[in-house]
């Protein structure tokens, strides 16, 4: 799964490479790989906090809000 990195000027999308991570509300950050350049860039840890869906919404509130009730 791609994501949107919010705080990029340039739109970098970042693959997610642990999905359980992102399903976790209790999970501060994703595992995944930046795509930028021709190079494939090494995994790294990116706060939940600033990833955004490619559209610009907002990842679920369920997925990051350890307190939220469905």
């Amino acid at each position: 799964m791609f994501l949107k990195i919010q705080h990029d000027d340039d739109a970098s999308l970042l693959e997610v490479l642990d999905l359980k991570q992102l399903f976790d509300p209790f999970a501060t950050d994703v595992l995944g790989r930046i795509h930028a350049g021709e190079e494939m860039q090494d995994p790294q840890a990116v706060a939940k906090a600033s990833l955004r869906f490619p559209s610009g919404e907002a990842l679920p509130r369920c997925w990051v809000d350890p307190g939220y009730a469905r």
